[in-house]
């Protein structure tokens, strides 16, 4: 009986301690997504254009995915909760430096040091369950901590475009930095403070050269490429063009696109734990990954042709679809993009323990370095063409990433 109580107190303390990380990474999800209901603000008070700032803010993801090697090989070095509290501590320096800018450069910097802090918002929790759950379990955690995450967009969508119209969008800032404070005191009180379960006591060099051995290693090829672009094209359009596509393209006011990037946010969140269940039940988990992201990619390229004047309004006999078009097609995009917890689930699968982290590390790695890609370049495609062909370009992406992934991955479990 004493052995089943204390299962059951390691059990609750071991979810508890996933809450708590994972609401860093729904803080993290917060701060990357703020200038999607702000850019055109945030512009004006800098005196330049948005095209311009929206490349700006490709600082963040850059730095994101250029602090998951040595953050994947601290977590592995020095254990989870030092690693988390060290990292929310220059979340809350980042937020405020943000919020104080007063130009491009300032500004440049405080994004810097927001994506240093919050590249392992999301690999603390993962590192976490990936070392003391089963790769079963660890799979329904997996999506339960993105979805936990993505409650992070969920307020940056209407609560964030009333904060902004109300207060400004520096305000946004300043209240993600009072959440860091809030989620260090929740990891400090609720995160056991163990030492790395499978400590390295190789060096922070070889460590992270381990991170891209086991990045570019044959049997994570396929699903390191398809990472590269799975979460970039819905993170880029909620966390970046949304607004802008929603406000410029369909004349919404910003609570309206706020809104509309809400029911995205939802279905966002939602999807994780459906494509888990489905996935489960399926057993077919490659093909499942490729079909979603293949439909993702479809649902992209209609909404870029609701353009006015495009072919899917031409089609219909108007000058523009209507946002209800837009609406329901960000629903079944954040439903059809949220598949990155099979592909976490699949890399780990094909490690080690020891080397868990690492492996997270490198998964996480693509999935950010992805995102800062597409965010930078897609500030030119705007600047050149316009946003449809923003929304085109990604759909591409997106299946092309399908085709590769397809390519070097085996038809077997």
């Amino acid at each position: 009986m004493a052995t089943t109580d204390d299962a059951g107190t390691a059990t609750r303390t071991l979810i508890f301690a996933l809450v708590a990380l994972a609401c860093g990474h729904m803080l993290s999800t917060l701060l990357r997504t703020i200038p999607a209901v702000s850019l055109d603000l945030m512009a004006a008070d800098f005196h330049i254009e948005p095209q311009a700032l929206a490349s700006l803010t490709s600082i963040y993801p850059f730095a994101f995915a250029a602090a998951q090697i040595p953050v994947g090989a601290a977590m592995d070095r020095f254990g989870v909760r030092p690693v988390s509290l060290s990292l929310l501590a220059g979340t809350v320096f980042g937020a405020v430096a943000s919020g104080f800018a007063t130009g491009p450069s300032s500004f440049a910097v405080g994004q810097f040091m927001l994506g240093v802090a919050t590249s392992g918002m999301l690999m603390c929790p993962m590192t976490l369950a990936a070392k003391q759950l089963s790769a079963g379990r660890f799979g329904l955690w997996s999506g339960a901590i993105l979805s936990v995450g993505n409650i992070g967009m969920l307020l940056s969508s209407s609560p964030l475009a009333f904060v902004v119209d109300a207060y400004g969008w520096r305000t946004g800032f300043w209240m993600s930095a009072l959440g860091g404070i809030a989620v260090a005191l929740a990891v400090f009180a609720l995160v056991p403070n163990q030492p790395a379960e499978h400590k390295d006591e190789s060096s922070p060099l070889a460590q992270m050269i381990e991170v891209l051995r086991l990045g570019l290693s044959r049997p994570l090829r396929g699903l390191i490429a398809l990472a590269l672009v799975s979460l970039a094209a819905p993170l880029v359009l909620r966390g970046l063009w949304g607004g802008p596509w929603l406000m410029q393209v369909k004349d919404l006011s910003r609570v309206e696109a706020g809104n509309q990037l809400g029911a995205f946010t939802l279905a966002m969140i939602i999807g994780p734990l459906l494509i888990g269940m489905v996935d489960r039940r399926l057993g077919r988990r490659r093909d499942l990954v490729a079909a979603s992201h293949m439909i993702g990619a479809l649902l992209l390229a209609l909404m870029a042709l609701g353009a006015p004047h495009y072919a899917v309004s031409l089609l219909f006999g108007i000058s523009v679809m209507p946002p209800q078009y837009d609406l329901v097609l960000f629903v079944l995009i954040g439903l059809a993009t949220s598949a990155q917890p099979l592909l976490f689930g699949m890399s780990r699968q094909l490690v080690d323990a020891q080397v868990a982290g690492k492996a997270l590390a490198a998964m996480n790695l693509a999935f950010f370095l992805g995102a800062a890609l597409m965010q930078s370049v897609t500030g030119a495609v705007a600047a050149l063409a316009g946003l449809p062909a923003v929304l085109l370009f990604m759909a591409a992406m997106l299946a092309f990433g399908v085709l590769i992934f397809l390519a070097y991955t085996s038809r077997s479990p």
